[in-house]
């Protein structure tokens, strides 16, 4: 991997404090050069090749754990001013790198390297405050990634193309398709293959005949599913708000249709940059790979095919999650090169693992065991859990997902967590305000708890919301009272 480092630009050099007022300038170095991102051995990792300037200051990309620079190009999006003292790395105007045993230098020469080491590590020691700089101790160096979950879909139907344009222009830095497959093996974008609560279909009544009542991944469902219709009939339909009551404004917008995956692809291909200056990414989900499997319509074939077909069969932008470990393995198999992420939910056991076990399948709930987690970062680079999960608390009266969380982070796993949502109908009972289930609560004070457990990404139907919450965390992170 390169990266991209840059000396400090104009501007930023009245910042000097203390530990390396000593220094003698002797101008500036504008110049770019690049520096190569190195994995380490055990807990810690390499930051890369640091370029030495004249006022000894730096910029560089950084990640927080092996690999995770990797994350929608993430290592060229955090470059931050860098600065020696006796004592480590300086960040921007508030983060260290300890420089462990060994003394730094009197001068950082180019191409030398640092260790680093993740938030939490005994080496990782806070920095302590001092007059005038705002140091605020140590903290997990990558800000999570916040991704719109279905597009902006607290503002738009999901899955739009409106959902997915605002979430564009609110600068999320991923969006997340569903990914559910037709009779003629298109794969279209719906959260699930029954479409009667996204769409228009129950009111067509050229269509009346396709209701039908299936087992789906052990669920009993009756309505229209994608399956029985060609994406010509499908392109006939309107998408529609799936939680009406909750969001009625979303219904007030002119009619759409739905959206192939090599429709969000163009799409995304002509996007503007996220909130931080990078390419916006896509997490794509596969949804019931094992029922479409039995019915001969294997997603990990239809999704691979359109991926390469699509020129996105070795993109950096590229994330798939799956709650089936099976359809993961076969896409990666297929040569897709992407993160690939393990989606757990609160309760049950994964589709393709009752397929094949029956009531002897293991539960999500154990591959989240410190052993669970280390057979898992042998196949899969993430996982994604649900939030309540998170926010269960343990014996202690705390929240457990911290714990989690680190657990998963010493497997050398990235951990996301799904869903971020605003309004009451969604928070826990403690932070909702008034009565009614549309209205917005104290959606901050949730989303900052659920980021400060050092999750790496966030899934978010308001995706602004999240940004703002993750300004508000790095501009608060680690401040002691």
């Amino acid at each position: 991997m390169r990266v991209a480092t840059r000396s400090t630009p104009r501007g930023e050099e009245d910042d000097r404090h203390d530990d390396d007022q000593h220094t003698t300038t002797h101008g500036h170095d504008d110049s770019q050069h690049e520096g190569d991102i190195q994995p380490l051995a055990g807990q810690g990792f390499i930051i890369g090749q640091w370029v030495r300037s004249d006022r000894r200051r730096y910029r560089l990309g950084l990640c927080a754990r092996p690999g995770f620079c990797d994350w929608f190009g993430l290592r060229t999006r955090l470059g931050l001013p860098i600065r020696s003292c006796r004592r480590g790395i300086l960040i921007g105007r508030r983060y260290r790198l300890p420089a462990g045993d060994a003394e730094l230098p009197a001068r950082i020469e180019r191409g030398s390297t640092v260790r680093a080491f993740p938030h939490g590590h005994e080496s990782s020691k806070p920095m302590g405050r001092r007059p005038g700089i705002p140091y605020r101790g140590h903290v997990t160096f990558s800000p999570p990634l916040v991704i719109a979950h279905r597009g902006a879909s607290g503002y738009r139907a999901e899955h739009t193309r409106s959902a997915y344009l605002l979430a564009f222009e609110q600068g999320a830095d991923a969006v997340e398709p569903d990914l559910v497959a037709t009779k003629d093996r298109v794969l279209v974008i719906r959260h699930e293959n029954e479409i009667s609560g996204s769409t228009d279909v129950a009111s067509l009544p050229q269509f009346a005949d396709r209701r039908t009542t299936k087992l789906i991944d052990g669920q009993t469902l009756t309505g229209w599913f994608t399956e029985d219709f060609t994406w010509a009939e499908l392109a006939t339909l309107g998408a529609t708000e799936r939680l009406p009551r909750v969001r009625p404004d979303n219904t007030q917008f002119p009619a759409e249709g739905i959206l192939r995956l090599v429709d969000l692809l163009e799409l995304l291909e002509v996007a503007p940059l996220n909130a931080v200056g990078g390419r916006i990414g896509m997490v794509a989900e596969i949804k019931h790979a094992t029922y479409f499997a039995s019915i001969g319509l294997p997603l990990d074939e239809l999704f691979a095919a359109e991926l390469i077909a699509a020129g996105w069969s070795d993109d950096d932008r590229l994330t798939v999650e799956c709650f089936e470990e099976t359809a993961l393995r076969q896409i990666r198999e297929r040569g897709i090169r992407a993160r690939y992420v393990f989606l757990m939910d609160a309760e049950g056991a994964p589709a393709d693992q009752v397929a094949k076990w029956g009531t002897d399948a293991r539960s999500f709930e154990s591959y989240l065991t410190t052993e669970g987690m280390a057979a898992l970062a042998q196949s899969v680079d993430g996982i994604s859990v649900d939030k309540f999960i998170l926010q269960k608390m343990d014996t202690s009266g705390s929240a457990a997902g911290a714990a989690l969380v680190a657990r998963a982070h010493a497997a050398g796993l990235s951990v996301f967590c799904w869903t971020l949502r605003a309004e009451n109908m969604f928070l826990v009972k403690e932070l909702r305000l008034g009565v009614s289930a549309r209205r917005f609560g104290d959606w901050l004070t949730e989303f900052l708890e659920l980021m400060s457990m050092g999750v790496d990404g966030v899934f978010s139907d308001q995706p602004d919301l999240a940004i703002e919450a993750r300004r508000v965390l790095l501009d608060t992170a680690g401040d002691p009272k």
